[in-house]
């Protein structure tokens, strides 16, 4: 809770840094929904303040105060945190409870509530938001990003390439959108209904082919931020090809419109 003071942009992320070059221990990036593309991402240079649940008690040495702890071990960001609450107060409902007393944090105020999946942010993972009208948004990360998504829209463990190649292909799309999707908000996939789409396990061989395919469209993407549309067609080939599709099939389904 209370993004607009513990999410920060660029410039007020490097102010803190240099300032008390302790801050960086703290500081992570950060992916918002909205950011998240198919196999890609709109990084837009945001930054999460982020002391999970506990990590006072942990470090603060049993030290009594543990606001004053606080402040003299990252002065930088304790005073960042408490203008920001200065002027946020001005703007908010008066009856609205703050960043002191809101009811989402940890231990104590400048801490981010308990979090059971926090562990899965450091961890290899697929991401998706909640919402994929146009197209399917599901993207492989390896850099230790935080998000502001709901914990069950992170994927880890096993044959990550693979699941990406059908999760992010035009036909488990159609499936997704005709089955899954919906319920009051068009585009809409909850998890409980991904849980559902039908993947076929991996053939060895034909993972490789996948995996081949994506990590190259990956390195491509990390070096020109552009997505191999040559690709994802053959992606998306191998795909149906593991539901072995018709070719009347498959062209339904990879030219229809939504």
């Amino acid at each position: 809770g209370y993004n607009e003071a513990f999410i920060i942009d660029e410039s007020t992320k490097d102010d803190l840094i240099l300032s008390d070059p302790k801050s960086a221990e703290i500081i992570r990036p950060i992916l918002r929904g909205r950011n998240i593309k198919r196999y890609a991402y709109d990084y837009q240079n945001e930054w999460l303040i982020c002391f999970p649940c506990g990590f006072t008690n942990r470090f603060s040495n049993n030290k009594h105060n543990k606001e004053q702890w606080l402040k003299g071990e990252y002065s930088a960001i304790y005073n960042h945190l408490v203008k920001a609450e200065e002027r946020l107060s001005k703007e908010r409902n008066p009856k609205a409870k703050g960043l002191y007393k809101r009811d989402d944090q940890g231990d104590y105020w400048w801490e981010l509530r308990s979090c059971k999946y926090m562990d899965d942010f450091n961890k290899r993972k697929i991401i998706y938001p909640c919402i994929m009208t146009t197209e399917p948004r599901f993207m492989f990360d390896q850099n230790g990003y935080y998000y502001t998504i709901a914990p069950g829209n992170i994927i880890s463990g096993n044959h990550l390439m693979y699941l990406l190649a059908f999760l992010n292909s035009k036909i488990c799309y159609f499936v997704l959108r005709k089955f899954f999707m919906g319920g009051g908000i068009e585009g809409e996939l909850k998890t409980n209904r991904l849980l559902s789409l039908p993947i076929p396990l991996p053939d060895s061989n034909l993972e490789s082919l996948i995996v081949t395919n994506i990590e190259l469209l990956l390195e491509e993407y990390d070096k020109n931020g552009l997505i191999n549309e040559s690709l994802l067609e053959k992606i998306d080939f191998l795909v149906a090809k593991a539901y072995k599709l018709s070719e009347t099939e498959i062209k339904y389904i990879i030219n229809y419109e939504y």
